[in-house]
């Protein structure tokens, strides 16, 4: 008898489990989203300007590959359609249960079944829980005093307020990392004015390529071996070139070349190319891919504002030394609570084991998949699974394969959960493998959680990942 699945989130990862599900004849799963939509990351940000910063033939799905991008990188409109049309493709419609939120999971010890809640009251029992809500999915907003008596109109870049009139405003944008890259250069003609307020400069590198002509889109899409060549050239070259940068490799000084040599081509003035350079190594942050963010900084109509912000008063942002810079408009591109997995969601296993209490010290799980004490509970886009080099489409085939591999042996043996010995030799490993990597480094990134501990990212290349989750070893569980 095939296995009621409960799957959250419906971005990548959650229709990722569906399609294969579905591929495998098991229809006996919902997919809960709480939004009215589905697609996750690629439908909230729909910023002016927004992309992925991953090379579009590598940012899809293996299986069913997209041959009629538009450009080298593909754009939120592009991202969405791709996720629409997977979900149509594969018949995952029946399935969605939009605009459902689910608040907690308990693992019920006598039935082996998970009980799931959902916001609206509704309780529904399953044999397995998997998240696929990711770790870009909840806006952080800073803890800057005053922002409540802000008298102007104030949003998060992805909750971005389409109906506000940028023209001719003030515009306050805090924070400088990779979406505020990407909508400061559509904005910035349009503002009255522009400040941008920077912590931490961000390291930057230039984006190869812009859109394709029509020749290689007709050959992208009649020639499918030149597509997965595209793909497969891509994806060597950020394994054997970018990811050593990132593990203190040979190519940290090519990499940071690059970097500095992009600086030095579109900032002139010394001054604010001093205030653009950053004093860490390049990959402790996210690496920023963009060739319009510094343009938009040099022009006449824009500040970049490094003093720190005491606070926010009704009628703009005030600095250290208590100056006052005007805004009518306050956004902010602070990133997401990305340590916090799974929360608001509260999840409790076995023996009432809470998840948020066992992660209080930071969240971790083996393979980035799986939980001692939480029986059949699987996770996508998991602890340390994200990555600083390449797409995290692969990251999450991976994991789906070997969650598929896991539904067979529960079929056959029963609920399954992580031993202990065999997390605890996980932990091992990867911290580790982690030593090695630039993000133990000083900087400030959304990949360390408050302690510093470095709970995001995987710190192997993704060919050592792929070949680990190729199937789950038995010995790595009890059953039953």
């Amino acid at each position: 008898m095939a296995p009621t699945v409960a799957i959250i989130g419906a971005g990548f990862g959650g229709l990722c489990m569906a399609i294969r599900l579905r591929k495998a004849g098991i229809t006996t799963f919902t997919v809960f989203e709480k939004a009215d939509g589905l697609g996750g990351t690629w439908r909230d940000n729909t910023y002016p300007g927004a992309a992925c910063d991953v090379p579009s033939h590598l940012y899809s799905y293996s299986f069913e590959p997209h041959r009629g991008w538009s450009g080298r990188y593909p754009a939120q409109p592009e991202l969405l359609a791709y996720l629409e049309h997977c979900a149509d493709k594969y018949g995952l419609r029946p399935h969605l249960r939009l605009n459902t939120e689910v608040t907690a999971a308990e693992y019920d010890e006598r039935a082996n079944l998970w009980q799931v809640t959902t916001a609206g009251g509704e309780r529904r029992a399953f044999d397995v829980v998997v998240s696929g809500v990711g770790q870009l999915n909840r806006p952080r907003l800073p803890g800057i005093p005053g922002v409540e008596t802000f008298e102007g109109t104030s949003f998060h870049s992805a909750r971005w307020d389409h109906g506000h009139d940028l023209a001719g405003r003030r515009v306050a944008v805090i924070g400088n990392g990779s979406s505020a890259a990407q909508f400061i250069p559509r904005i910035a003609p349009v503002a009255g004015h522009l400040d941008v307020y920077q912590r931490t400069p961000n390291w930057v590198i230039p984006k190869a390529g812009g859109a394709y002509g029509e020749r290689e889109r007709l050959a992208f899409q009649h020639v499918p071996l030149l597509q997965r060549a595209e793909r497969e050239r891509v994806f060597r070259f950020v394994e054997t070139v970018i990811f050593p940068a990132l593990v203190d490799g040979w190519s940290r000084n090519l990499v940071t070349r690059r970097a500095q040599e992009h600086l030095r081509r579109q900032v002139k003035d010394p001054q604010l190319r001093a205030e653009l350079t950053p004093g860490y190594p390049i990959g402790c942050k996210r690496i920023v891919i963009d060739n319009d963010f510094y343009p938009a900084l040099t022009r006449a109509n824009v500040d970049l504002v490094t003093d720190p912000i005491t606070r926010v008063v009704p009628g703009g942002v005030e600095t250290a030394g208590g100056r006052v810079r005007e805004a009518d408009t306050l956004i902010f591109a602070t990133g997401f609570h990305t340590t916090d997995f799974l929360a608001p969601i509260e999840i409790t296993g076995r023996d009432g084991h809470r998840l948020a209490e066992t992660w209080k010290g930071g969240a971790e799980a083996y393979l980035g998949i799986a939980m001692p004490r939480f029986p059949n509970l699987f996770l996508l886009y998991g602890p340390n699974t994200n990555l600083g080099h390449n797409s995290i489409i692969l990251m999450i085939e991976s994991q789906v394969r070997y969650i598929m591999g896991c539904l067979t042996l529960l079929r056959a043996h029963g609920p399954m959960e992580v031993r202990q010995t065999a997390m605890d030799a996980w932990r091992r490993a990867l911290h580790a493998a982690m030593e090695r990597t630039v993000w133990q480094a000083s900087c400030h990134s959304w990949y360390k959680n408050d302690a510093g501990r470095v709970t995001n990212n995987w710190p192997r290349p993704t060919t050592v990942y792929r070949r680990i989750t190729r199937a789950p070893r038995r010995e790595a569980y009890r059953f039953g």
